[in-house]
């Protein structure tokens, strides 16, 4: 199997921009057509978690929009041969000090790129282990 294909890599970091950019924006609808549209995608949440397309539809439409001035960092994308990846990326908003982490595990289905497993948490300040702050 091909580690970070550039082309893979390239194609995955262009759908995960678009979707950061549809998040941050406050564009629900956008947001969850990165998406598998399937009763199996997950995602787990800071407080919450969606199991299939219909919920996570629905939770995303009924949050407010994000805090402005949020920053990633450390984004890291790894593809698994031409049709998975991983984007790993820390984030976090200013004033704000605790660190933001997400997950996303990305597949090349007929319809596109579509996040199939995804993870959100965040670490209080000053507990960040393993590499540096952003």
């Amino acid at each position: 199997m091909e580690i970070d294909r550039p082309d893979t890599v390239a194609e995955v970091a262009a759908a995960f921009a678009a979707y950061e950019a549809a998040l941050v924006g406050d564009e629900p609808d956008r947001v969850v057509a990165f998406f598998w549209d399937s009763a199996a995608v997950v995602r787990f949440g800071i407080a919450d978690h969606q199991v299939g397309a219909a919920a996570q539809r629905a939770w995303r439409r009924a949050q407010p929009p994000l805090p402005p001035g949020r920053a990633l960092h450390g984004t890291r994308i790894t593809a698994f041969g031409p049709d998975t990846a991983v984007v790993t990326t820390l984030f976090g908003y200013p004033g704000d000090p605790s660190v933001g982490r997400q997950t996303q595990t990305w597949v090349r289905l007929p319809e596109g790129w579509r996040i199939v497993s995804a993870h959100v948490s965040v670490e209080a300040a000053g507990l960040v282990t393993g590499g540096p702050r952003p």
